[in-house]
């Protein structure tokens, strides 16, 4: 599973970028800093591995991570090929959701200039414009899809047929400027025949307000109007200082300590941002642990319990058995695995058993 960071020129993403994976020198203050996507890895800040790890004797602690990928920045007219547009354009398609950075800072007095590619600052022009050519881009590929798919209805075949009836729902949606993500697809053919088209406005996303080192918590007009846009479209906003960030992400632990301290926070808002991207690509964790390593797990929400035992090895869904669950909370009230059994909260699942967030799992496998 794959984020991609979008944005316009010179709104911070590489520096966003670089800050979450610790990727290196920032990016220079230019558009198209980024000729080809940068992909990092990303760990998911968990407390809840060092809350077993307090429990479980162990000899070191994995969290789970999430793969991201920096964009170069998309121009106005990048759908007609402005600024490399396209092939941009075709990086966004191969993720599976937008983390969109939003600038949300003016320059500040007698600071650094950072460049606006539109010549000011307005978040939800900014939106807009990058909205605009996401749908501009699909409605291409959809009209240019649509006459052969109709011809392929002709067999009535299930597959071909579903297909000409997305694009058919797709044609006045996009045509009206509205993106594919408020149209529902409830039937099962005509959801795959959607994935399969690759639709860049389909795709979920997270909007990243990256605000001034004065407005940590995103009060500022800029960024209330990115707040108040992304409730109207039911999404999620997290505000995010990239040059904090940025500094914060090359700091030793103390050092970093003292500063989020110094600035009043908890943690990075980084940490914030990667949990914000795990919940948007419908993810949740799980874990083994172990004298060896406590680990966390990736698996999708509703994904079944062979299906997580997959996660860790082919062998493990393919010999499944039964699987020995308990959640971290039964494991902070009684606090070993053995009051954990005595008590009968050792849970004993099968083959059928959706997994929640938050488990703790034994599988039993036999190949």
């Amino acid at each position: 599973m794959e984020a991609g960071i979008v944005g316009l020129p010179n709104v911070g993403k590489s520096t966003l970028f670089n800050a979450l994976t610790k990727a290196g020198a920032l990016a220079a203050n230019y558009p198209f800093a980024t000729i080809e996507p940068n992909v990092g890895v990303v760990p998911i800040p968990d407390p809840r591995l060092a809350v077993i790890a307090e429990r479980i004797t162990t000899q070191k602690i994995v969290p789970t991570a999430l793969r991201l990928v920096d964009i170069a920045g998309i121009v106005r007219g990048a759908s007609e090929g402005e600024g490399l547009g396209n092939k941009f354009l075709s990086h966004i398609r191969e993720v599976d959701a937008i983390l969109h950075v939003v600038r949300c800072f003016e320059n500040p007095p007698g600071g650094e200039e950072v460049t606006h590619v539109e010549g000011s600052v307005d978040p939800v022009r900014d939106i807009e414009t990058i909205e605009t050519e996401l749908i501009l881009a699909d409605l291409q590929t959809v009209e240019a899809a649509l006459p052969k798919a109709e011809r392929a209805a002709k067999s009535q075949d299930r597959e071909a047929v579903a297909r000409h009836e997305v694009l058919k729902r797709l044609m006045p949606v996009l045509a009206e400027g509205r993106p594919a993500l408020g149209i529902g697809f409830e039937d099962a053919e005509q959801a795959r025949a959607l994935k399969g088209l690759g639709l860049l406005s389909a795709k979920p996303v997270l909007y990243v307000a990256n605000v001034s080192e004065e407005d940590l918590h995103g009060q500022s007009a800029a960024a209330r109007a990115v707040r108040e846009r992304a409730t109207r479209e039911g999404m999620e906003v997290v505000p995010v200082c990239a040059k904090i960030e940025a500094e914060l992400a090359e700091l030793a632990e103390a050092d970093q300590r003292e500063l989020l301290e110094s600035l009043g926070m908890a943690e990075p808002a980084l940490a914030t941002l990667a949990r914000a991207a795990y919940r948007l690509l419908g993810l949740q964790s799980f874990y083994t642990a172990g004298p060896k390593e406590v680990r966390a797990w990736t698996v999708r929400v509703g994904a079944s319990a062979p299906q997580a035992a997959g996660v860790i090895h082919t062998d493990f869904e393919r010999g499944f058995i039964r699987a020995e669950v308990y959640s971290v909370d039964d494991l902070v009230e009684l606090k070993t695995e053995r009051a954990i059994k005595d008590a009968g909260r050792l849970r004993i699942e099968g083959k059928g058993y959706v997994m929640r967030d938050g488990d703790v799992c034994h599988f039993l496998f036999n190949v």
